[in-house]
């Protein structure tokens, strides 16, 4: 037993002989002696606190960090204010966890509301869950909300985050959902091929808007399409491209989802991250998780409780549309410090940044003869074809401090995806193309 376990040795013998054992070695004693360690652990001797952190920067001097970035593809470099740390940081918000119990931390229940209200307010939804661990998560639990007895096809358009695309197929391959997967067509959804296949056994459409290659969907026309079909209409988004451009509701959308990692989450290596969620009033019971309301007290005083949670969840698993019974809390908590000190203006303002860096960037990557082959209006990303291979291209803007944008793979081999954000200065810009040039 290790010495982190805060019993003593004496609380130790005490169990020990309450279940009428003499020693930890008799408590193991129906193992097989070859899986049992003679020696114990060949663990180093424990080190102070100063050579810990000497120990950790040299790990972490191993990576390559780069101070500037023009790559996306769903994890994006973005400004984060000061006061999203110093928030989350306080020890007392630090270990957030989810809440099980309706008597839970008024404090955390709070965090969790303001957080759901505004996904709300950025997405025109009626409601918004305590979150899920990231957006393709996020993407899979909205498939599988809209099955039914009656409607068990799901609808995906090829022009959706790759890695997304896969973990909705484990979904629905554990769920028993069958998933047809809508063509790209010059980068965008296949709409032909919706309409002639879309049919009374379709349970719901799922479109990215921006997606993978940043271009913007005919979304109000995929909407009424999914309607006209009696299917669920679902929309991935990303939540900065709101500060701009239409919201889900407005384009019809039953449902929206997103990663919520460019809202003051760094890019920490992969996570932890944060799928939002959030629908319309009618499908409010089958949204998974749990959701936080506001009420007051036999005194009147403003409280905070956990309204619905789905108890098949937690006792009817076999019955359960969804198990997640987890959520985000401190990257929730991270979301909304984020939101509140940006405001609707600066996320506007940073969108507009986005947007119009990644315009002049794709001018200029034009002129040098990388052609955009983004048909129509793109947000932040953009896809471009290479002169020379692109991992060549990579490597020779990685000698100057810059990762570049993201080299594409399959039909779409030789081309590059790349991206802008308000972190990506116009010097940064023009930087890259007087490299690309010499290449």
């Amino acid at each position: 037993m290790g010495s982190f376990v805060p019993a003593t040795d004496h609380d130790r013998k005490e169990m020990l002989s309450a279940i009428g054992i003499e020693s930890i070695e008799d408590l193991f004693g129906q193992l097989p002696q070859e899986v049992l360690l003679k020696d114990g652990l060949n663990l180093p001797n424990g080190m102070s606190e100063m050579e810990v952190n000497k120990k950790m920067e040299g790990i972490a001097a191993k990576n390559t960090v780069f101070p500037v970035i023009f790559r996306g593809a769903g994890a994006y470099k973005h400004y984060i204010p000061s006061i999203v740390k110093s928030v989350i940081s306080k020890e007392t918000l630090y270990t957030a966890y989810t809440p099980y119990q309706a008597e839970m931390s008024q404090g955390i229940l709070q965090s969790i509301y303001e957080y759901q209200t505004m996904i709300c307010e950025i997405t025109g939804m009626d409601v918004a869950n305590a979150s899920v661990y990231d957006g393709a998560s996020a993407a899979a639990e909205a498939v599988a909300m809209c099955r039914d007895r009656k409607k068990n096809r799901a609808f995906v358009s090829a022009a959706v985050h790759p890695q997304v695309i896969e973990t909705i197929k484990t979904y629905c391959f554990g769920n028993g959902m069958e998933l047809t997967v809508i063509p790209e067509k010059d980068g965008i959804t296949d709409l032909d091929f919706l309409k002639e296949h879309l049919d009374s056994q379709a349970a719901c459409v799922y479109i990215q808007n921006p997606n993978y290659y940043g271009s913007l969907e005919p979304a109000e026309e995929i909407g009424s399409i999914a309607k006209e079909a009696n299917a669920r209409y679902i929309m991935g988004v990303n939540p900065i491209s709101l500060g701009i451009i239409k919201t889900p509701i407005e384009y019809g959308a039953d449902i929206a989802v997103g990663e919520g990692q460019p809202l003051g989450l760094p890019l920490s290596f992969g996570g932890p991250y944060i799928g939002f969620m959030a629908c319309t009033k009618e499908l409010i019971r089958k949204l998974p998780g749990r959701i936080v309301g506001e009420t007051v007290d036999s005194n009147g005083k403003t409280g905070y409780v956990l309204t619905l949670q789905a108890r098949e969840q937690h006792i009817r698993r076999e019955k359960a549309l969804s198990n997640v019974c987890s959520n985000q809390a401190l990257c929730a908590l991270a979301v909304s410090v984020y939101l509140s000190a940006m405001g609707a203006e600066g996320l506007k303002q940073t969108a507009i940044q986005c947007m119009s860096k990644a315009h002049y960037m794709a001018e200029q990557l034009e002129a040098i003869g990388y052609s955009v082959v983004n048909q129509g209006e793109f947000f932040h990303e953009f896809v471009t074809t290479s002169k020379i291979p692109a991992e060549q291209v990579m490597g020779k803007l990685e000698e100057h401090g810059i990762l570049g944008g993201y080299p594409l793979t399959g039909e779409r081999a030789g081309q590059i995806l790349w991206c802008c954000t308000e972190m990506n200065a116009k010097d940064d810009i023009d930087r890259v193309i007087g490299i690309l040039k010499e290449v």
